[in-house]
């Protein structure tokens, strides 16, 4: 996300498209009944399953053959599949599900998603891992037609943020009103520094007075 989030090439001509993406993810299960819904019924996300084939911790239930991991790698194997092929109408159907709830259980299918089968959870796996990732971003920024080294869209956020951490000194150290941003984040700096405990400690009495008439007024502008 951070080296292909670009909006304009590498010879600084605005993008035609989107570049860059959003990488996030849950282990195993967990993530099913986070947002699999949301790949699987709404908005396409091209999206990576990644699994393991040596268990570090395998754990089976007495009378069992079926271990935990083998449980999650069910799921590993079958969500690619849910993905790829869906369920259709004629298919509920023939499961004698009701007409109101078809639309419902309808997957359209034909979405994209990439199955990585690990020996297993190493230090070497990991690194490959890794190395394929950082591979994919560069050819990415090749395609796209942008610089992926560079940062530069980080530093307004950097900017910005020194200039609250100084405000927060001087209102500390010398009293002064927090001043120069947005009525919406002035008054979220002040509740901050309200909830700071060396207001409560009584450092700064003058400081935590201004502060508090600052709050006041915010008050009744509001």
């Amino acid at each position: 996300m951070e080296s292909n989030g670009k909006g304009v090439s590498i010879d600084g001509v605005p993008l035609p498209y989107e570049a860059g993406e959003i990488d996030f993810g849950e282990p195993g299960t967990n993530g099913q009944h986070s947002f699999y819904q949301l790949i699987h019924q709404g908005r396409v996300i091209p999206c990576d399953f990644i699994g393991i084939v040596k268990s570090q911790q395998p754990v089976y239930l007495k009378g069992e053959v079926v271990s935990n991991h083998d449980e999650l790698m069910s799921n590993f194997f079958a969500q690619p599949d849910a993905l790829a092929y869906g369920k259709t109408a004629e298919q509920l159907l023939k499961e004698n599900v009701s007409q109101q709830l078809i639309p419902h259980k309808t997957f359209s299918g034909n979405r994209p998603s990439l199955g990585l089968l690990l020996p297993s959870l190493n230090a070497y796996n990991i690194g490959q891992l890794l190395a394929s990732y950082e591979h994919r971003v560069t050819v990415e920024g090749f395609v796209w037609g942008i610089n992926s080294f560079d940062q530069w869209g980080v530093e307004l956020g950097k900017s910005l943020a020194t200039q609250v951490r100084k405000q927060l000194n001087a209102s500390r150290t010398k009293s002064e009103p927090v001043k120069g941003f947005n009525f919406s984040t002035t008054t979220q700096v002040l509740i901050f520094q309200l909830s700071h405990p060396l207001f409560y400690l009584g450092y700064n009495c003058l400081g935590a007075v201004g502060l508090i008439a600052e709050c006041l007024a915010l008050k009744l502008h509001l």
